[in-house]
């Protein structure tokens, strides 16, 4: 079965940078609107390789995720076809021997930066690095899914002051 246990928190500065490993571009669509329920995306990955993936909530760190690849071609005409999209761009940094990632949004979801790390179990103790802000993990209103539907640059401001001043 596939289970994702992840952790996320809004970035608060730039000194992740240095510890880049790999970069990729990602195009992301969401072929339904109901978020409560399972989700299937559709992800292109530097235009080259194409995913769709089935997810749904377990609990506020566990998701059910079901990943199979698909033809590139069939990933950038599901994407062109749906109305939720996002882009972003994803670094891969290695901390402490654990794998992190940093996504950087684009349009209008820019400048929002979100960093993430799986576990493999969720009492799994890991170190924060100094340039993660408030954990957001849970917050269903900061998944890759409500930004393509509701992008930040559509949050009250109130809310957007709250995401930019981690």
């Amino acid at each position: 079965m596939g289970i994702e246990i992840e952790r996320r928190f809004l970035v608060k500065n730039e000194d992740w940078k240095s510890q880049i490993i790999l970069s990729e571009g990602f195009s992301q669509a969401y072929l339904n609107s109901k978020l409560d329920e399972w989700v299937t995306r559709v992800r292109l990955i530097d235009n080259k390789k194409g995913f769709i993936t089935l997810k749904s909530s377990l609990n506020e760190l566990t998701n059910y995720e079901f990943e199979y690849s698909i033809p590139s071609q069939d990933a950038q005409e599901l994407i062109k076809l749906s109305k939720y999209k996002i882009t972003k761009t994803r670094f891969q940094l290695k901390i402490n021997e654990k794998n992190w990632i940093v996504d950087l949004f684009d349009g209008s979801n820019s400048p929002l930066k979100i960093a993430e790390i799986e576990l493999n179990d969720v009492s799994e103790d890991i170190q924060i690095p100094s340039w993660c802000g408030q954990e957001i993990t849970g917050i269903k209103s900061l998944s890759n899914a409500s930004l393509a539907k509701t992008p930040i640059s559509q949050f009250s401001v109130k809310d957007r002051i709250k995401v930019k001043g981690s």
